[in-house]
């Protein structure tokens, strides 16, 4: 386990300057993928830049300032936008749909505070929560492997950067092995002449984001709103990865259905100005598993920085222009370090694979999660991580205990 009073004396030397490049290692961290759903979906990034900010800091204020994480845009609500977008011909009404989603996280997070945690716990031990944390990285691993694969030499020159930064330099370089891969990679990327700069010139220095407000139409919510049973799932494999890097319980303390009203406030105020839902990021947990900072202050600057950086248009086309394999190179680490925080779950907790119940448990989370199986029940579709923790808890519950 992490020795708290260390760390409590790691996060007063952690100030300054120090402090302003460790947040902007976690802006970059998330920067990629959340402008990725507004270009997807139609969305403003602008806007997506703002509302991941302001989600961020309203997640923080509502689990009392404890949990470091950050909330950038959802994947898993691209398909429903994108059905809605076709059908009615305007975004405003996938905003409804992504406030009523919003909506059900808050009852959601009723449901848990009336059942209570130690309930919900006995849903998720250590062999469902392991293997559902390593489906989290795992999952990712193809759209990293395809980023790098761009070019391979960048994303090498990504990693050994990194790897150098994280084990030989010392100090404060030590913390920031995100940023120095990045800033490496692009640097090499611009000497072999693979950054384009026409972003960067056509844009102007300052913008205000297009904000949209949403229209409520029922066929809409019904697509949209659903997806938030089946994130509920990735949302409880989120902060279970989180507390497990950082060493703390965030389930109890300070509660999951804090946590829950947290990401479903920051979702409503996202869909009431025209951005993407928001949902905790585990790019950033990943940095957290790296640099081992884990002050959540640092991540309330980071998402300052996307506020500020939401209205310089100028500097969004220049983290717009880092080439996928930059990205790629550092998302095989990150991702990586994820699945590995499962493994040392399971270790820890010292999960008994001699018992064929955990076998089978573990077997079907990871096969059903990396292999993407999915179902659709109605207009909702349950795959990945979602799919996999429902059948893992089920088979839990069900399959008898027998020793071997």
């Amino acid at each position: 386990m992490i020795d708290l009073q260390e760390t409590v004396e790691f996060y007063s030397k952690v100030e300054g300057p120090q402090k302003f490049v460790l947040a902007l290692q976690h802006f970059i961290a998330m920067f990629g993928a959340t402008v990725l759903v507004p270009l997807l979906t139609g969305f403003d990034p602008l806007v997506a830049l703002f509302t991941a900010g302001i989600g961020t800091l309203i997640f923080h204020f509502l689990t009392k300032k404890e949990v470091p994480v950050f909330l950038g845009s959802s994947f898993a609500f691209i398909g429903p936008i994108l059905i809605v977008k076709s059908q009615t011909g305007d975004l405003r009404y996938a905003s409804g749909g992504i406030v009523a989603a919003g909506f059900v996280y808050l009852l959601l997070a009723t449901l848990v505070k009336i059942i209570g945690i130690k309930k919900i716990k006995k849903l998720f031990p250590p062999v469902v929560t392991g293997p559902m944390i390593m489906v989290i990285g795992l999952s990712l691993s193809p759209v990293a492997i395809n980023w790098a694969s761009q070019n391979w030499g960048i994303s090498i020159t990504v990693i050994v950067s990194v790897i150098l930064a994280s084990t030989v330099f010392k100090g404060f370089f030590n913390l920031i092995p995100v940023l120095i891969g990045v800033s490496v990679g692009y640097l090499v990327a611009i000497i072999t002449g693979n950054v384009e700069f026409s972003p960067i010139i056509n844009s102007s220095w300052i913008s205000i984001p297009k904000f949209m407000f949403p229209k409520f139409d029922l066929s809409s919510i019904l697509l949209i709103a659903p997806v938030a049973l089946a994130t509920f799932m990735e949302h409880i494999g989120d902060i279970t990865t989180n507390g497990a890097v950082v060493g703390k319980n965030f389930l109890e303390k300070p509660g999951l259905h804090r946590t829950l009203i947290g990401d479903g406030v920051a979702t409503m105020v996202a869909g009431f100005l025209g951005g993407p839902a928001n949902t905790t990021y585990s790019e950033n947990t990943g940095v957290l598993a790296l640099t081992k900072v884990y002050d959540p202050s640092i991540l309330r600057l980071a998402a300052v920085f996307a506020i500020f950086m939401s209205f310089l248009s100028k500097f969004g086309s220049i983290l717009q222009t880092i080439p996928q394999p930059v990205i790629g190179g550092v998302s095989l680490i990150l991702f990586g370090m994820i699945a590995s925080v499962g493994i040392r779950t399971i270790v820890n907790e010292k999960v008994d694979f001699s018992k064929p119940k955990n076998l089978i448990v573990a077997s079907l989370i990871l096969t059903i999660g990396i292999g993407g199986a999915s179902i659709k029940i109605g207009t909702v579709e349950l795959k990945g991580l979602a799919l996999a923790a429902l059948v893992g808890i089920l088979a839990n519950l069900i399959i008898p205990e027998k020793n071997r």
